[in-house]
């Protein structure tokens, strides 16, 4: 990045902060926290009205904007391209909001921006994952909730715990919002249970944001709470030979990083992986039929045979004309 860009970029990342460090703006692009002090004299002495606060940050005088920056080729593709990938793991209710933003974005480009970014549109496909059928009111939680997260509004949550149809009714005060294992997740203090709790959207029956606000929790990371999650699940290391066709998707779909992997004769694969849910995991390996072979643990490749064999015979031949009429 050359220094004007750099220039234009460090008033865009002012205008869009309350107030920000020497330090955030220098790891933000990757320079030293000299070079920032420099950068902003020279924006300074342009004219640009930076107010410095002495322990505090840096930030723009109120009332000072920048006129629109029109975006480069690049950067436009990129930005229809992360509206692509984020179509795919949104709800309606974030879907509506990023589309609309994107014609905004557009409206304000010069036409031959507007007619490159609808022949990409014709010429680039982000395909689409395996979305779960979702109740009505689901395909509208993501933005409320985004939201009351951003508010510290508390929400009223009827909760299928675990998926075993056992719905209890609680009040949770929300504190951030994820998306993993193909899911959204609500992450939360629940006074029910008076501790952190994590919460996928797809087994809400029923939520309601509150207008009563919350307090506390300053010092709560998302990021740290997210990581203690997942150190404390069990995890079972299973050992699995593929087809080398189906490998890709092995890659896109296995629990983590694979352990190892090691080419083995007659065009396999042999993995070695680590995952969390012996059902879960199951499910997934029957899904690959003759494509693969469980090694080990016993308990598994055990669990594999008898889910098998019961599926095989719930499928014993029958006379034609008794399953069309039954």
């Amino acid at each position: 990045m050359n220094r004007i860009d750099r220039l234009t970029g460090m008033i865009l990342l002012l205008q869009g902060q309350r107030v920000i460090t020497a330090e955030q703006v220098a790891a933000h692009f990757e320079i030293s926290v000299r070079t920032v002090y420099r950068d902003l004299a020279a924006l300074g002495e342009a004219g640009v009205p930076i107010v410095a606060e002495a322990g505090v940050g840096y930030s723009l005088m109120k009332g000072y904007h920048v006129p629109p920056v029109m975006f480069t080729e690049d950067e436009a593709a990129a930005l229809f391209l992360s509206g692509e990938v984020t179509e795919q793991v949104a709800d309606e209710s974030l879907r509506g909001a990023l589309r609309s933003a994107l014609l905004k974005v557009k409206s304000v480009m010069p036409r031959e921006r507007r007619e490159y970014l609808n022949r990409l549109k014709h010429v680039v496909q982000v395909g689409q994952g395996a979305r779960s059928q979702r109740r009505e009111d689901e395909h509208r939680a993501l933005m409320p909730l985004q939201q009351a997260v951003v508010r510290r509004q508390e929400v009223e949550l009827r909760y299928d715990a675990g998926g075993r149809g056992e719905i209890s009714s609680r009040t949770v005060e929300p504190l951030g919002l994820t998306f993993y294992g193909h899911h959204w997740h609500l992450v939360a203090f629940c006074r029910l249970r008076k501790d952190f709790r994590d919460f996928r959207l797809d087994r809400m029956v029923g939520w309601e944001v509150m207008p009563q606000c919350f307090a506390g929790h300053e010092e709560f990371s998302l990021k740290e709470f997210l990581k203690s999650v997942l150190e404390g699940l069990d995890t079972l290391p299973v050992t699995v030979v593929f087809e080398r066709q189906v490998m890709d998707r092995v890659y896109r779909e296995m629990p983590g990083t694979p352990l190892q992997v090691v080419e083995i004769r007659g065009g396999r694969v042999q993995v070695e992986m680590l995952t969390y849910s012996l059902e879960w995991t199951v499910g997934w390996l029957l899904s690959f039929g003759r494509g693969m072979e469980v090694v080990g643990p016993l308990g598994l490749r055990e669990s594999v045979r008898e889910v098998a064999q019961s599926m095989a015979e719930g499928h014993e031949p029958v006379d034609e004309k008794i399953l069309i009429h039954s």
